[in-house]
């Protein structure tokens, strides 16, 4: 997440990232540079010594100039489906060529084909009016409509260079799936949790604990800087819902002289818990989940009789001492309705 979007955007993830299988599924024009590289994870960059065959090389998407009426499109399959609060259109790089206005529609649709893009007379809705962009700028949206989107359609007018679409939400996946599974990965970004608060996440992002998949290197996990006081650094994961954890893993996997020492885990059930008193690491009901335990570096840790017997919680908080990295956090279990969430 770039700076600018992570003050904006504080806790949302980006739904349009390849890193989450978001995928252009079709574009009307890509002539100097491919709509994919709109879905990149990377920050743009700029060669002024690179060209291709067609022009210079930019790191985006460009349409070529347009020449008759309309104006250029893309449609996008999201990563995982989601409410979308925000968007960042960063035109960073394209200075005299980037678009004079973009719009934003989105939808949800579930076709028999998922490589194929939504039709025309699928449910598509505004989600942000023709608005102007800056060029080379993060440009900054918040967006209020509430629905469920599966795809993205992005226009710019008429043409023109765009670096990164980055489309930031609330994973929102079909309840009704997450409710009959047996075995459900809690604290996994995919079925709904957030991770909402920690100490310090100075090298790597703490939504990068629950992301899908093991990490590809240690800037896809969570890592503090040296702790050079006394005290620890923590995690807070807000639930998929609230639940019974019956095993925890936590990853080192890359870790390697940097792992922390010990990890301990610990469970609340407050639904409605705000994310000051969270962030502040106020006195809450905790109840100790996993006692301390030593960690190794580089390992899958994988706990399910040291776990201690608490009721259904809705967070659950990863303790580090003193500090270092965790690639991945995952709680295994189930579900829970409203009257066995009330029992212990």
């Amino acid at each position: 997440m770039s700076r600018n979007a992570s003050a904006a955007f504080f806790g949302l993830v980006n739904l349009a990232s390849a890193r989450l299988g978001a995928a252009v599924l079709a574009v009307t024009d890509e002539f100097f540079a491919e709509a994919s590289n709109l879905l990149s994870p990377r920050e743009p960059v700029f060669d002024p010594e690179r060209f291709t065959e067609r022009g210079k090389w930019m790191d985006g998407w460009e349409s070529r100039r347009r020449r008759e009426p309309g104006h250029d499109h893309v449609t996008i399959r999201l990563g995982l489906p989601g409410r979308i609060r925000g968007l960042d259109i960063d035109t960073s790089h394209f200075l005299g060529n980037h678009p004079a206005f973009a719009s934003l529609e989105g939808c949800w649709w579930e076709g028999e084909h998922e490589a194929a893009p939504p039709p025309e007379d699928a449910p598509w809705q505004p989600l942000l009016a023709p608005s102007a962009l800056r060029p080379g700028s993060h440009n900054l949206f918040a967006v209020s409509n509430d629905m469920r989107c599966s795809h993205v359609r992005l226009h710019i007018y008429p043409d023109g260079g765009v670096a990164r679409l980055r489309v930031y939400g609330e994973v929102a996946p079909d309840p009704d799936a997450l409710r009959g599974a047996q075995r459900l990965d809690l604290a996994a970004l995919a079925n709904g949790a957030r991770a909402v608060a920690c100490s310090d996440m100075f090298f790597g992002d703490m939504q990068n604990l629950i992301w899908p998949g093991r990490a590809a290197n240690m800037g896809e996990g969570w890592e503090t800087r040296r702790r050079r006081g006394p005290g620890h650094d923590w995690v807070v994961v807000q639930l998929a819902g609230p639940g019974r954890i019956a095993c925890a893993e936590i990853d080192t996997h890359h870790f390697k002289g940097n792992a922390p020492a010990r990890a301990a885990l610990d469970a609340l059930s407050l639904p409605e818990v705000s994310v000051v008193d969270l962030g502040l690491d106020r006195p809450l009901p905790w109840r100790e989940l996993l006692p301390a335990v030593p960690l190794e570096p580089d390992t899958l840790h994988r706990y399910e009789s040291e776990l201690r017997p608490v009721a259904p919680v809705t967070h659950v908080r990863l303790r580090i001492e003193p500090d270092g990295g965790v690639s991945r956090l995952r709680l295994w279990g189930r579900l829970v309705d409203a009257d066995e969430e009330s029992g212990a």
